[in-house]
């Protein structure tokens, strides 16, 4: 079978995370990076060391895809990047496969060059929402799609969990290069709430602050302008409602993402852990760290039916998303090796990024703002 060639493009935390996913697929390999910053492209070069022979490194993008003969590449560069590195990719190499990590782009403006761009490339283009494939949100999706509580009326998602970690230059510490907290972090949740109810988002109204974190953080001068907690509402076309509640000062949480759909027969809850990296002895003793729970409440009879859900330590250590990147990328490689279809294309990359851009322009002006495009 052939070797599939990968290059990424990003060497940062969630680079590597791809690089040590794509390493637990068969007849794969991450032949390249390509990263300004040559510390991040240093520790990228380490970490493809472990599973293969010596990376070409690259400090310019652009004469990587000149120099490398590839299959795939995986864009995992800052968000406020993420465009003009698909456009020259979508311009120059149409037949590479593409998996961009979300948020697709940071404004509508970009949306509209993204689909532009898009048009006529030939490979696969598959859009990083791992969320989706949490083993035990897979799993509740799987359930809410063979009807097990009837009608979703309701969708409620918490997420509680650390602050934002630091990154190259603290980009991740402004809206103008991530979009805002409500693209940036939260295209996650939005993307789910469409993936679940199956709607068309029309309004949505948020409540947002920073009242925690990076209050004493300045970079060349400025104070970071993210919030740090938001509660936004969600009304879709199928007069179902969504709401999350997001707070990024709360890592004694024992678990992270909390997720409930009310249907008119009964409620499914998925409990997502804490990131077992970041658990206080989980390091040490796998069996210490926080285990997926995963409850069904049905109004007759009633009484909650709860268990806990073990998962392959081996694909939870190669990352922080509960072995979500691994099964994302197994999809894309059938993708790629034409056993698969995209499950994630870039019209609802741009639907999760539209409800966040709503969200954050409601949080400032304290207005419903509808959803267009």
């Amino acid at each position: 079978m052939k070797c599939i060639k990968y290059a990424i493009i990003g060497s940062g935390m969630m680079g590597r995370e791809h690089i040590s996913n794509i390493a637990l697929l068969e007849n794969t390999k991450v032949v390249a990076i390509a990263d300004p910053n040559e510390s991040s492209l240093s520790l990228a070069k380490e970490k493809i060391e472990q599973y293969w022979e010596t990376p070409q490194c690259y400090l310019n993008f652009k004469e990587m895809l000149k120099q490398e003969d590839l299959d795939a590449v995986v864009i995992a560069a800052p968000n406020f990047e993420h465009i003009f590195i698909f456009e020259y990719i979508c311009r120059y190499y149409q037949h590479l496969a593409i998996l961009l990590e979300k948020p697709v782009c940071i404004t509508k403006e970009e949306a509209y060059r993204l689909q532009d761009s898009a048009h006529n490339h030939k490979a696969p283009i598959w859009i990083a929402m791992e969320y989706r494939y949490i083993p035990i949100i897979s799993q509740f999706i799987e359930d809410l799609r063979m009807n097990k509580i009837g009608e979703v009326r309701t969708l409620a998602i918490r997420e509680h969990r650390f602050p934002f970690l630091e990154k190259i230059g603290g980009w991740n510490r402004f809206n103008e290069k991530t979009g805002g907290t409500l693209v940036e972090k939260c295209c996650h949740f939005f993307d789910l709430m469409n993936h679940v109810i199956q709607g068309k988002a029309l309004r949505v109204y948020a409540s947002a602050h920073n009242d925690v974190n990076h209050l004493n953080e300045q970079y060349n001068g400025r104070v970071p302008d993210i919030i740090d907690n938001a509660f936004v509402i969600v009304e879709y076309d199928n007069d179902v409602r969504a709401v999350l509640d997001l707070c990024m000062f709360a890592e004694g949480s024992y678990f992270q993402e909390e997720i409930a759909a009310v249907g008119d027969r009964a409620k499914l809850e998925a409990f997502v852990p804490a990131v077992q990296r970041f658990w206080p002895g989980a390091l040490e003793n796998p069996d210490e760290a926080p285990k997926p729970k995963y409850v069904f409440s049905p109004r007759n009879p009633k009484g909650p039916i709860s268990r806990f859900i073990e998962a392959d330590q081996t694909i939870i250590n190669a990352g922080d998303h509960q072995g979500a990147t691994f099964y994302q990328h197994k999809k894309f490689l059938d993708v790629i090796l034409g056993k698969g279809k995209v499950e994630v294309d870039l019209k609802q990359g741009i639907e999760a990024v539209l409800i966040g851009l709503a969200a954050e322009e409601s949080a400032k002006t304290h207005k419903v703002v509808e959803v267009d495009f």
